[in-house]
This record gives C-alpha cells, structure tokens and sequence, in this order.
C-alpha cells in the first residue's frame, strides 16, 4: 500500500501539478511557465497530492475516501446567452432552475475560502460568461490571488475596449468557439451567431497582448467537430495561425437524444463520442467505468450558490450543498457529496448525468 500511494503521488507531480495534466500544453512553453513559476504553491501542491492520492486509494479500497480540496472549480458568471445552440439548455432556454447572474460579493467570499488550495478557476458553466457586466473585474480579483483562471466564450463580446480590459484582467486561458470557417457552416450550431464578429474580436485579443506586452492570456480556438462542419477542420487550423491564435483545440459534441442518431453526429468516427451498433441505433463509444476523476479533484458552483458534482450536470438536478448556508469544506465532506461518490463507485449507468459522459473515465488507468 505504502509503494502504491507513493508510485501514484510522483504520477501526480507529473501529470497534476504540471499544468493541464501534461497533455493540453505539451507544446505551449510560454502558457506552461506561467503556470509554474506564477501559480504553484507549496499549499496548493500538497493539496493536489492529498486529492490524488485520496481518489487512487478510493480505487484501490472500493469505498470513497477525500482527502483535501478541489483543484479545480467551476464557477458560473450568468446563465444568460446571446446565442441559441441546439445542444445547449441556455440556447434552448430549457433550464428548470432559477436564471441570473453570480454576484460580486459571494463571489469573493467563496473565492477567499478556497484560493489557497485552487490551481485552476474555469469562469464557465452555462451562459456567456461576457453578458455579467462585473466578470472580469471578478477574473481580475481571482488573478491577485495567483490563480489560473480560465474563461470560454462564444466571442460575440470582444470589442476593442473590451479585449484590452480582457488583457488587462490577466485572465489566463481565453477559449474562443469558432465552430466553422463560413458564416454558413458557422450557425448551422452557432444559431443566431455571427463569424466575423466573433473573428473580429478574436483579432482585438491578439492586437492587445501584443500592444500590452502581454503573454496572457493563452488564446484558443475551440471547434467543436459536428458533421455540418468537420470538413472545415484544416481550414480552422490554418485560420487561427492566421490570425494569431495560440492553439486550435478540437472538441467532441455531447449530443442528447443520440439513440437514433443526429444530424449533429460527425462521420468522422475519432470526433465522435458515439458509434453505431449492429442493430441501427448508437451508443456511447466509452465503457462506463465505475470512478470518475470530476468527483475528487473538481466541482461546479452555479450563479446562485449551489455546489453540484460536475459540468454535465447542466441543470443542476444533483445539489449537494448550498453555500448560502453552507461553508464549501462542510459540503465537500458532508453526507450529500459522500453518498454522490458511493452511488457513483456502485454504478456510473444508473446515475442518469453519467450515462451521456465520456469524461470520467479519462483517468491514468
């Protein structure tokens, strides 16, 4: 047992503590330091130790065991969208749950409990984080605390002056959907979207980290790969470089209703999380596994307070805590989160957000 938790904290160091689990950044230097050297504290790497091995050890006894605190949280500015996107419940406007945007002073109570053991911070849950009037003054409180913050947007937002004050945040990671090369491709997902707004800003973004002297923050082009534009995904690549872009990032799309199939599907099977069976109908390419790395190292805090297990939860139909009233280790350690975890070890299928999940079991085996 003692050779088994230490093999799986020197994986950690290598895989955890270095940005990005050694695969998002492997080639992006300059993204890559700034992590190290501005980011990592002895604190929050003993945190991450104390995570990784906690989820291993869960593994190895079968029964959830938690040490430490999240690594990584989710935190939404709004639920609100500009755009409506077909596999998306703020598009759809199909949520149950209250609409709004996170307030400034909860914010940053939330923020002060859990800084010191937080490496990264994803500004994103649903909605267009840009639409909350205050977010980048929140990116920028999370910032002076020395987190890696991380925002994705569908860029509709990015206008001169609000590309420098992005810059100015020091916001570190600025991924943009650009989900087609033509307006035509472009909204067939990006209803109600324009391309060359969005290009348009991207353009902002790069001109401001050069006019600043800025490294940050790292800017990508993601493409979610959907049969109606992936014969785009050379032109997308070649038009990031064109502009300026750090990084393409090529993105699977989680489809609902993909039993029967979809004209969202692509053809190209590795950009697919789905595959066709001997009867005609589809299924989840992955084997559900039952563990799942979201529930130990990361979790999602919607607009209005509430703590659910992970991003695929989109409706927030699995509350585990409320940090209204709740301080955030209590609900971490407390008996919701505790039984979520065992429901999960028991089985991923009957956990009805996991069933559509290619996430969970991505982990170092």
């Amino acid at each position: 047992m003692q050779k088994y938790l230490k093999n799986q904290a020197q994986r950690a160091v290598e895989c955890l503590i270095l940005p990005h689990f050694c695969i998002i950044m492997k080639f992006y230097w300059t993204d890559k330091f700034n992590f190290i050297f501005n980011k990592i504290t002895f604190g929050r790497v003993v945190n991450a130790l104390k995570v990784f091995a906690s989820f291993h050890l869960t593994k190895w006894v079968g029964k959830p065991v938690q040490w430490g605190l999240p690594v990584t949280i989710s935190i939404e500015p709004t639920t609100a969208c500009n755009l409506r996107c077909p596999e998306c419940p703020s598009g759809l406007r199909a949520f149950t749950r209250p609409t709004g945007n996170l307030k400034a002073d909860f914010f940053r109570k939330t923020l002060d409990e859990l800084s010191d053991h937080l490496l990264y911070l994803i500004f994103y849950f649903q909605g267009e984080p840009f639409i909350h009037p205050g977010f980048l003054e929140m990116v920028r409180y999370a910032a002076q605390k020395k987190i890696y913050t991380i925002t994705s947007t569908n860029g509709h937002f990015l206008s001169d002056e609000m590309a420098r004050k992005t810059v100015e945040s020091g916001l570190d990671r600025l991924i943009i959907s650009v989900d087609g090369t033509s307006q035509e491709v472009y909204e067939q997902y990006r209803i109600g979207g324009n391309l060359e707004k969005v290009l348009e800003g991207a353009h902002n973004v790069v001109r401001w980290k050069k006019q600043l002297g800025s490294k940050t923050p790292h800017i990508i082009f993601q493409f979610l790969v959907v049969k109606p534009n992936e014969h785009q995904i050379a032109e997308i690549q070649a038009l990031a470089k064109k502009i300026g872009v750090d990084e393409v990032k090529l993105k699977t799309a989680q489809i609902y209703d993909y039993a029967d199939g979809s004209p969202l599907i692509p053809s190209i099977e590795k950009y697919s999380r789905y595959e066709k069976t001997p009867e005609g109908d589809y299924r989840v390419k992955n084997k559900l596994l039952n563990h799942c790395w979201k529930l130990w190292h990361a979790c999602v805090i919607t607009w209005d307070g509430m703590v659910v297990p992970c991003c695929f939860d989109k409706d927030a139909s699995h509350r585990l805590g409320d940090l209204k009233t709740q301080e955030f280790r209590k609900i971490w350690k407390g008996e919701k989160y505790s039984y979520f975890r065992k429901k999960l070890l028991k089985g991923r299928n009957e956990i009805d957000i996991c069933t559509n999940c290619t996430e969970g079991c991505k982990v170092w085996g």
